[in-house]
Order: C-alpha cells, then structure tokens, then sequence
C-alpha cells in the first residue's frame, strides 16, 4: 500500500484548520480523502466545493439518492470501498 503524507488535524493551521474543522462538522471525523489532499489547502477547498455542488445541490435534475446510487456504482467498479 502507498504511503502519503498528510497533516494530522492536531497540526492543521489556517485554512487547512478551518476546512478540518467544516469536514468534522459535516460528518463527524476527517475522511482520508480529506487528509490526502491536506498538503495543498487550496486544492481541498476547491475539491470539497465541487463535491458539495455535485453531491447536494438542489439544481440537480437528480435527487440525492440517485446521485449517491450513481457515486457507489462507480466506486465498485472502480474498486473502491468508499
């Protein structure tokens, strides 16, 4: 398995504390998928954007179910346990 590094939310400052701290808020810990892309704040908080607006806008032509249906399709078969 790679090895990433990755800033422990014990260590986060700045933007990187406050995007931590809105990803607890939201689910209740730091998801991986969080934490990998700690090393560049700026590209996290843009990826966190565009999953928000594609996974929980209300401007979608598909409801949230089918959205969540659709992103575990593609995560099996893609092999991905997320």
């Amino acid at each position: 398995m790679a090895w990433i590094r990755t800033v422990d939310p014990s260590d986060a400052r700045g933007l990187l504390r406050r995007l931590y701290e809105a990803g607890v808020r939201r689910a209740g810990k730091i998801f991986n998928i969080i934490r990998i892309q700690s090393l560049r704040p700026k590209v996290l908080r843009s990826s966190t954007r565009l999953y928000l607006e594609v996974m929980h806008s209300r401007d979608s032509g598909l409801s949230r179910a089918q959205r969540e249906m659709i992103a575990t399709a593609v995560s099996q078969l893609n092999g991905c346990f997320y």
